[in-house]
C-alpha cells in the first residue's frame, strides 16, 4: 500500500513538473511537491479510494478502457492542478465524479465528430483482453443497450444503479434538479427496457 501511495503521489508531481516546465519554469519536481503537501497527499489518498470506480463508471460510458483511464487521469490531475481552488475541499470526490462525466461527454462528442468526419476509419468493435475481463459476458447486452440510451439518461441511470448516489448527490453531478433526475432515471428504465426486448 504504502508503495502504491508513493507511485501516485510520484505521477501527480510529474504531471506537475510537465505543466511548470512547458510554462518556462525550471522548478524542480521537490519543490512542487514542498508547495503542494497537502493536495498531493488528499487527491492520493481520493485516488487510491476511488479511482477504479470511476475507471469502471468512464468505461460504461464510453466503453473503451483506453479512453476511460485517460479521462479518469485527466480528472484527478485537474483536481491536483485546482486543490487549491476549491471553496470546500469535502466536495473533492464530487469534483471528480463531475470531472469524469464532463470528460466522457467530451470524448463521446469527439469520437462523434470524428466518426461524422472520416467515415472510412475501420473501428474494431473486438474488445481487449482487459475489456473484457471487465465486462463479463452476460452483461453485455445490458451494456449495448445503455450505451443506445441518450447521454443524460444513460448518465442518470449508470450514477444511479452503478455508482449508488441518491437522487440528491446525482442532481449535483449533473447539475439538474432531483426532479430532473426522477424523471430522466424513469424514462430511461422504459427505453432501456424497451431496448433490451427489441434485442430478444
Amino acid at each position: 500500500m504504502r508503495q502504491a501511495t508513493i507511485g501516485v503521489r510520484q505521477r501527480l508531481l510529474c504531471v506537475e513538473a510537465n505543466v511548470l516546465s512547458s510554462a518556462g519554469s525550471d522548478e524542480p519536481v521537490v519543490a512542487a511537491a514542498q508547495r503542494r503537501p497537502e493536495a498531493a497527499a488528499a487527491v492520493t489518498a481520493i485516488y487510491q479510494v476511488h479511482a477504479a470506480g470511476f475507471r469502471k463508471l468512464a468505461v460504461v460510458m464510453l466503453g473503451d478502457l483506453r479512453a476511460a483511464e485517460d479521462v479518469v487521469q485527466d480528472a484527478f490531475c485537474g483536481l491536483y492542478r485546482r486543490w487549491h481552488h476549491l471553496d470546500d475541499p469535502t466536495k473533492a470526490l464530487q469534483y471528480v465524479r463531475s470531472a469524469v462525466l464532463n470528460g466522457c461527454r467530451t470524448h463521446l462528442r469527439t469520437r462523434g465528430r470524428t466518426q461524422r468526419r472520416d467515415l472510412s476509419l475501420a473501428h474494431s468493435d473486438a474488445p481487449s483482453a482487459e475489456e473484457g475481463a471487465l465486462l463479463a459476458e452476460e452483461h453485455r447486452e445490458v451494456l449495448a443497450a445503455l450505451r443506445r440510451l441518450p447521454p443524460r439518461q444513460r448518465e442518470a441511470l449508470v450514477l444511479k444503479y452503478y455508482l449508488g448516489l441518491s437522487e440528491a448527490d446525482i442532481a449535483a453531478t449533473m447539475t439538474v434538479s432531483p426532479g430532473t433526475v426522477k424523471s430522466t432515471t424513469s424514462r430511461a428504465l422504459s427505453a432501456l427496457g424497451r431496448l433490451l426486448e427489441e434485442r430478444r
